[in-house]
């Protein structure tokens, strides 16, 4: 009698798992059209999460080519004082320095076509882009300054 009843149970177990696992043809048809709507949405969330990522790199490039762009000015600037306050100066002291202004000279235009030349590419290589040039300039900036103290002594 106990293995019947086992029997008899484990066969209703079954035939009810069997049932509710089953889905009618309408019911997946449904769940579909949800999980499309869905993942739709998910899309155009997506799309306009990037939009404004991309928006807020582009404000974030022009700030820091602004910004960027007064240094190099600045950069030009004192160049050319320094140039015109060693054109009074010594000639063997002239010629040694003449170099060293053209060459500081050639990274300051060098740094201005790079920030003119850059092309969104993302954000990592935006990133890198800036901490590179943001280095060259406070290199371009020491080397600046070392010269005129030099100068002074």
């Amino acid at each position: 009698m106990k293995k019947l009843v086992l029997i008899i149970g484990s066969v209703l177990f079954l035939t009810l798992t069997v049932f509710t696992g089953c889905q009618s043809r309408t019911t997946k048809v449904k769940n579909a059209e949800d999980k499309v709507q869905n993942d739709k949405k998910d899309l155009a969330d997506s799309k306009a999460e990037l939009y404004k990522i991309r928006l807020d790199t582009i404000s974030n490039y022009e700030q820091f080519k602004i910004e960027a762009e007064k240094i190099i000015v600045a950069q030009e600037k004192n160049i050319a004082e320094f140039k015109a306050k060693m054109a009074t100066e010594k000639k063997e002291i002239n010629a040694d320095y003449n170099k060293k202004l053209l060459a500081m000279e050639k990274k300051n235009n060098e740094l201005k076509r790079n920030l003119k030349d850059y092309k969104e590419e993302g954000k990592d290589k935006w990133i890198g882009f800036k901490q590179e040039f943001n280095h060259d300039m406070n290199e371009l900036g020491k080397a600046f300054k070392d010269l005129t103290v030099e100068n002074v002594k």
